[in-house]
């Protein structure tokens, strides 16, 4: 019997871990996109719920019945490396337009279980001609009709919408088209993760572009920490003005969610980018032990160096992003540019960069054709530098691209085969330092195109 305990036991820890790393990469896994892990979250709510209060201070909702999960990831130093992406188009960024036709886009399905997409797109015409803040949507034109499409897309990726007849992308060719959609509101609701809601911070229009920086910060304010949102004019009359103190548990609280928070979500957590408040934690006793006990209760292999910390998911469940990879031109390029950032410890010029970025398109003709125009390779070199910066490999620094230690684990080196001379006959390999552990070749560089 105390057998078949460790045993069941074992497997409880497993699971707990490997929901943990499907959580971290998908904080919204819904039973249609993946029946296996959300079957797995389903089972272990109760731990994993659990795990993430304790660890990151991170809410974890599982609705069985509705087939999803929810974990609402909150950090205190937002920023765009994780941005919408439309699922059409090489799954490239949200620009302003489409986020601000997704926000109207969701607000007005909040009221309607069944729609069409020509009534969808009708609510969003009044809703933005009636806001002097916003351009009116004109599904008249073309551009206008594949940005709202493309956040249709995204919702349905989401699971919020669900097209019970027609097919969406039809409705870029016709502002006619017929789409009949199902929405699940209660699922819309929970797609914000920020604590503090934004009609609560809410400003006249002419102000918000001054106090974005705050109006974002205020997002993200925690009460559980001691911290009361601000009123940004318009708030609640019974709102604090100002921060309340923090006692000390608050305040250690805080210290290792903080801490953690970064630790589980980013490729690498530099001690150089903790203030002296989280590196006197992450480095006290109770701190080490607290960090290595959830590492490995998520099943994580920790790397702990001078320069900071990494975790390395042997099973890549927790990546959501994979470098090197050779899926799209920029991660190929920003592999090849990386050697020439770690030779030059000041750093190198944009205009330096550009120059690499133009002798790789001359090196290879037949590749990266769409960085084919007079201003490709600055282009190829900055969607280079904004992957490098995403995975926290390099950094800006006075208009210096600056690598940072980690960008240094990717080495290349030249491998002879057997029976192969070394100098005709090698061939360029690179170590992989990321989340996964895996290695990938950087040869794939001459085939290599925009995906």
């Amino acid at each position: 019997m105390s057998t078949l305990a460790n045993q069941l036991a074992a497997v409880e820890r497993e699971e707990v871990a490997r929901g943990i790393r499907f959580l971290l990469a998908r904080p919204l896994l819904t039973e249609a996109a993946d029946p296996a892990a959300f079957d797995l979250v389903r089972r272990r709510h109760e731990p994993l719920e659990q795990w993430f209060d304790y660890t990151c201070g991170w809410n974890l909702v599982v609705e069985p019945r509705r087939g999803y999960a929810r974990l609402a990831k909150v950090r205190a130093d937002p920023d765009g490396s994780r941005p919408a992406r439309r699922p059409r188009a090489g799954r490239a960024p949200f620009d302003r337009r489409r986020y601000v036709l997704l926000c109207v886009t969701a607000a007005e399905l909040l009221s309607m279980p069944m729609t069409t997409i020509g009534l969808l797109a009708d609510r969003v015409v009044q809703a933005t001609a009636a806001d002097r803040a916003l351009s009116a949507f004109d599904p008249v034109h073309r551009p206008e009709r594949t940005a709202f499409v493309d956040v249709l897309k995204l919702l349905e990726s989401y699971g919020v919408l669900r097209a019970v007849d027609g097919a969406t992308d039809a409705y870029i060719e016709s502002a006619e088209a017929k789409v009949l959609y199902r929405v699940d509101s209660t699922l819309l609701i929970r797609l914000p993760s920020a604590p503090v809601g934004a009609s609560r911070l809410a400003v006249p229009p002419e102000e918000a572009p001054a106090r974005f920086e705050d109006l974002l910060a205020g997002l993200v304010r925690e009460r559980r920490y001691g911290h009361v949102p601000e009123a940004a004019g318009g708030g609640a009359a019974d709102e604090a003005r100002s921060e309340t103190g923090a006692t000390d548990t608050q305040r250690n609280l805080h210290l290792r969610h903080s801490v953690l928070r970064r630790l589980f979500d980013d490729p690498v957590l530099y001690r150089a980018d903790l203030s002296e408040e989280e590196l006197a934690y992450v480095t006290s006793l109770t701190g080490r032990q607290i960090l290595r006990r959830s590492v490995e209760q998520a099943g994580f292999v920790l790397e702990e160096r001078a320069e900071g910390f990494l975790l390395v998911d042997p099973d890549a469940l927790a990546t959501d992003f994979r470098f090197p990879d050779d899926t799209s031109t920029a991660r190929v390029a920003a592999l090849l540019l990386l050697d020439s950032v770690c030779a030059a410890p000041a750093g190198k010029l944009p205009e330096q960069l550009a120059e690499a970025g133009a002798d790789l398109l001359r090196r290879f003709p037949r590749w990266a054709k769409a960085y084919r125009s007079e201003d490709g390779a600055a282009r190829l070199a900055d969607d280079a530098v904004r992957v490098l910066c995403d995975v926290g490999l390099v950094r800006r620094d006075g208009g210096r691209v600056i690598a940072r230690p980690a960008a240094h684990r990717y080495r290349v080196a030249e491998a002879a085969s057997a029976g192969t001379d070394s100098e005709s006959g090698g061939q360029r390999s690179a170590t992989r330092a990321g989340t996964t552990g895996a290695a990938a070749s950087g040869g794939a560089a001459e085939e290599g195109d925009e995906q």
